[in-house]
C-alpha cells in the first residue's frame, strides 16, 4: 500500500497500477517544463543506481559503464548527437587530480579532503566521528579560493589552521573573512592573526542587534568540485573539536544550486556598507561599548532533567548542608554534567535564600560563557549573569561568571565589603561560590 502523505514522484507504470488499486484520493499534475531536466535526471539516476547495486559486487563498475554508454548512445541518437563525447571510458577510470610539477621535476601533491568531493555529510563532533575542525583543515590545500563568514573568531580556533591558511595565501590564492564585533566574542588578536596570514577581513561593527550570526566556509575549486560547510560551529577550539555542534558539508557536484546561493549571499554581504575593513581602535572601542551590556541568551524550549546519578550527588550535598557544612566539594568525571548539577543546585538554593548572589569561577572564557548559558537555561532567564573576563567587567556584581585572573587582578577588598559583609553562616545575605576545573573534573559549591 502507498502511504498517505506528500510526494514529488514521477508517475511510473508500476506506481500507476498501485494508485489504481488504492481507494484514497490522489492528486496528479503535469510535469513542468522548467523542472523536467532535474526530475527526469533524478528518476533515471535512481533506476541506474538500483540496477548497478543489484549486480554482483565484482562486476558493478563494468556494468555501470556499459549502461551509461548505451544510455548516452540512445540520447545522442534521439536528441543531442554531441553528447556521444560524454560516454564513459570503457576502462571505467576516474580522474582524481591534475597537478603541476615541483622545481625538481616531480609531480606536486595536493591533499584531498577527508570526505570525498562528491559527498554531502553531517558532522556532529560525536565520539568516533570526524571533527569538523579536521575536515576543514583537509579542505584548504585543494581550494583555489576560500570565503568564510564567521560570527565569532578566536585564536584557539585559528591556531590549528594557521599554517595551512598561510600556505594557501602565500601561493596567491585568496582568503576573505566576514566577522562581527557583536557581543565582543571575536578577539582582535584573532583578526590580526588572519591579517598577518594575508587574509582580507571585513567586520560588522553594529552591536545593536545580532546582525551576523552565520557560520560557513566556502571552498571554491576551479575544477567544479567546490564544497561548503554550514552549521553551528564558530571558529573556536571547542566548536571545532569537541562541542556539540551540527555542521553540514555540502558538495557542489551534487548540490550546485546550494553552493551558488552561498557564494551569492557571501558576495552580497562583502559588498554591503555594513561590513568595513578591520580597524583595531574602532574594534576595541566597539567591544568596550558593548561590554557592559548584558547579552540575552536564547533559551531552549526543553527543561533541564537530571540523571539519577546527578540527583544522588545533589542529595549528598544537601544532606551535608543540613548537617551544618556549607563548603562542599563535588568531584565528577569529565562530561558528567557538573555545570548542570551546579545550576540546578543553585536554582533550588535560590528558592530558600532571601538573596542568592553567585560567583562562578573558571579558567577559560569559553567555559564561563557556556556555564552562564547553562544557568540561564536552568533559571529560564536569558539575561541572567554577568561576565568578568577578557576586559569585560560586571556592572551589578550580583551573579558573576569570572575568570581566575579577573578577581585577583582587581583585588577583592571592596568586593568583600559589599557582598560578604558578615562571616558565614550568620550573614543575612547569602552568597554561593562555585569554582570549576576541567583539569580534574571538579566543582566546588559553598553557601
Amino acid at each position: 500500500m502507498i502511504a498517505r502523505g506528500l510526494y514529488e514522484t514521477i508517475l511510473t507504470e508500476a506506481l500507476t497500477a498501485q494508485l489504481d488499486a488504492n481507494t484514497d484520493e490522489t492528486t496528479l499534475e503535469d510535469l513542468r517544463n522548467a523542472e523536467a531536466a532535474d526530475r527526469i535526471a533524478r528518476h533515471v539516476a535512481d533506476v541506474i543506481e538500483h540496477a548497478i547495486d543489484d549486480a554482483p559486487e565484482d562486476g558493478r563498475a563494468a556494468l555501470g559503464v556499459e549502461l551509461a554508454r548505451r544510455l548516452i548512445d540512445l540520447i545522442a541518437s534521439t536528441a543531442t548527437p554531441e553528447l556521444l563525447e560524454h560516454r564513459p571510458d570503457t576502462a571505467g577510470r576516474i580522474l582524481r587530480a591534475i597537478v603541476g610539477r615541483m622545481p625538481d621535476g616531480t609531480p606536486e601533491t595536493i591533499e584531498a579532503p577527508l570526505i570525498p568531493l562528491l559527498d554531502t555529510a553531517l558532522l556532529t563532533n560525536s565520539p568516533g566521528e570526524p571533527r569538523v575542525g579536521s575536515q576543514i583543515q583537509a579542505e584548504i590545500a585543494s581550494a583555489d579560493r576560500i570565503d568564510v563568514v564567521m560570527a565569532f573568531i578566536r585564536r584557539s580556533g585559528l591556531a590549528p589552521l594557521r599554517d595551512k591558511l598561510r600556505r594557501h595565501v602565500e601561493s596567491g590564492r585568496s582568503l576573505r573573512v566576514l566577522t562581527t564585533a557583536y557581543t565582543g566574542s571575536t578577539e582582535p588578536e584573532a583578526i590580526e592573526l588572519l591579517l598577518d596570514l594575508g587574509a582580507d577581513v571585513r567586520v560588522s561593527y553594529d552591536i545593536s542587534s545580532t546582525r551576523l550570526h552565520a557560520k560557513a566556509w566556502l571552498f571554491h575549486r576551479h575544477s567544479g568540485f567546490s564544497t561548503a560547510y554550514v552549521g553551528s560551529s564558530n571558529l573556536t577550539h571547542s566548536a571545532q573539536v569537541d562541542g556539540l555542534e551540527w555542521n553540514v558539508r555540502v558538495s557542489g557536484a551534487r548540490n550546485r544550486i546550494v553552493i551558488e546561493k552561498i557564494a551569492a549571499v557571501f558576495e552580497t554581504y562583502w559588498q554591503q556598507a555594513d561590513f568595513q575593513p578591520y580597524d583595531r581602535d574602532r574594534f576595541t572601542s566597539t567591544i568596550r561599548r558593548g561590554a557592559g551590556t548584558a547579552r540575552a541568551i536564547l533559551l531552549s524550549p526543553t527543561e533541564i532533567r537530571l540523571e539519577p546519578f546527578q540527583e544522588r550527588l545533589l542529595e549528598q550535598i544537601e544532606l551535608s548542608r543540613q548537617q551544618g557544612h556549607h563548603r562542599n566539594l563535588l568531584v565528577s568525571a569529565t562530561g558528567t554534567g557538573k555545570t548542570v548539577m551546579a545550576a540546578v543546585d543553585y536554582v533550588r538554593l535560590r528558592k530558600r535564600l532571601d538573596r542568592a548572589r553567585l560567583l562562578f569561577v573558571a579558567h577559560r572564557e569559553e567555559i564561563l560563557e557556556q556555564s552562564r548559558a547553562t544557568f540561564a537555561h536552568a533559571l529560564r532567564d536569558g539575561n541572567f549573569g554577568e561576565l568578568w573576563v577578557g576586559g569585560r567587567r560586571p556592572a551589578e556584581f550580583e551573579h558573576v561568571f569570572a575568570s581566575i585572573q579577573s578577581p585577583s587582578a582587581a583585588g577583592l577588598d571592596d568586593l568583600r565589603q559589599r557582598h560578604l559583609a558578615l562571616p558565614f553562616p550568620s550573614c543575612a545575605t547569602r552568597c554561593i561560590v562555585i569554582a570549576c576545573s576541567s583539569r580534574r573534573g571538579s566543582a566546588t559549591d559553598g553557601s
